[in-house]
């Protein structure tokens, strides 16, 4: 690949990406443009274009941008109108940023007639599949660079010493070292390395940073509404919100009853098991919600259905192919089904848990009539079901008849 001369690097102001913007210039001696996305993380973004001032980037070629509406409204909530969980639970929190804030670079690389966009994941995880599959599906001749797959900064040690050439600031955690790896979004946050390294040790308390402990969480429950609009929640409490208020919101709620944590060793689509501990507190309680409604507002037909094609959907997130034509395939079957996804339901939050104790709807297929155990005033003629049944023995009889005949020979 011909060194490149502008490259768009999505940068989070934090040490690794700092160390590679200060790379990019001195390895390439390209002019870089930085582009920091406000996803919910929940930290203030200003440091990030102080700092890339500071590395020598000037103020026009830096971008700083809220998408969390766009993030929730187009890229969380088509997810979880599919019930979207890897690996039976996994959320995928981090996973489905990852196509935004490919789109915005690739955009961002048009906008400034950059010939290259960079990013900071690793060699050994998902979001380098993640961030280049979706570049490449967005603009197939866009250029993209690695770092960690091309630089000789094979160590911690070596990363710090190279910041420490380069003047680059080096943030100390409480505990005097450089923080183990965070990432967070509105959705959810993430921690790896370091202490969670063993999955034989128990994470210490101070990784969870988005929820209070279950155990010392409020000894009342708390009840709240949401309501639906074709599977997507609309309102809390009777209040409409945007989609990112809608989950700021729940993200309090299971802030506050330790909602969401999942202490989880994945398989990563590169071949390797990570563990990884996630906490997703909005989201738990979204899911749970959303299920809730569904019960009442989905046929069992659609419903199987939907259940069935979910892994294979949750993969494809997991693996990078959210611009797939079979992920946009299955995106069109999950919305048919969510046409009459629309009512309330009513959820108890209590101790790490989020729990559907009622749901109503104008759309629901649920008729008191046909399963009352009182009089059902003709609803439901209980003798029909003596064909049915027959009907479907018929085959296990044919079965039987045929192996008994068989084991008297």
């Amino acid at each position: 690949m011909s060194a490149p001369k502008k490259v768009v690097l999505a940068y989070s102001g934090g040490l690794d990406t700092s160390i590679i913007l200060k790379w990019l210039q001195t390895e390439y001696g390209c002019e870089v443009v930085t582009f920091t996305a406000d996803l919910g993380q929940g930290e203030e973004l200003e440091p990030a274009r102080a700092k890339a001032e500071l590395l020598g980037i000037n103020p026009d070629n830096i971008f700083i941008e809220d998408i969390r509406e766009e993030f929730v409204r187009d890229f969380v909530f088509p997810m979880f109108r599919a019930n979207a969980v890897y690996e039976g639970l996994y959320l995928l929190g981090t996973s489905i940023a990852r196509p935004l804030i490919s789109k915005r670079l690739v955009e961002i690389a048009k906008q400034v007639g950059a010939d290259a966009v960079a990013h900071g994941a690793t060699g050994k995880g998902n979001d380098q599949v993640r961030f280049e599959l979706a570049c490449y599906a967005l603009d197939p001749a866009i250029k993209v660079i690695a770092p960690w797959r091309e630089w000789d900064l094979s160590s911690r040690t070596k990363l710090l010493e190279f910041a420490e050439e380069n003047q680059i600031p080096i943030a100390k955690d409480k505990r005097g070292e450089a923080p183990f790896s965070v990432d967070a979004n509105l959705l959810h946050t993430s921690s790896e390395g370091k202490v969670l390294e063993d999955p034989a040790d128990t994470a210490p308390d101070y990784v969870y940073q988005r929820t209070n402990d279950p155990v010392s969480a409020p000894d009342e429950p708390e009840y709240i509404e949401i309501t639906f609009e074709k599977g997507d929640a609309v309102a809390i409490n009777g209040e409409v919100m945007s989609p990112a208020t809608v989950l700021t919101k729940l993200n309090d709620f299971g802030r506050t009853h330790g909602i969401g944590r999942l202490d989880f060793v994945e398989n990563r689509f590169v071949g390797m098991k990570s563990r990884g501990v996630y906490e997703t507190p909005g989201g738990t309680i979204l899911l749970e919600a959303h299920r809730g409604i569904e019960q009442i507002t989905l046929d069992s037909g659609a419903g199987h259905l939907k259940d069935s094609i979910m892994p294979r959907y949750a993969e494809l997130i997991y693996n990078g192919f959210w611009y797939s034509p079979e992920r946009e395939m299955l995106q069109a079957l999950i919305d048919k089904s969510q046409e009459h996804v629309t009512g309330t339901v009513k959820l108890m939050l209590y101790k790490g848990a989020a729990r559907t104790v009622a749901r109503w709807s104008d759309h629901s297929l649920y008729s008191e009539a046909h399963v009352t155990f009182e009089e059902d005033a003709g609803a439901y003629d209980q003798k029909d079901a003596a064909g049915f049944i027959n009907l479907n023995a018929l085959r296990l009889k044919l079965i039987a008849t045929r192996n008994a005949r068989v084991a008297k020979k």
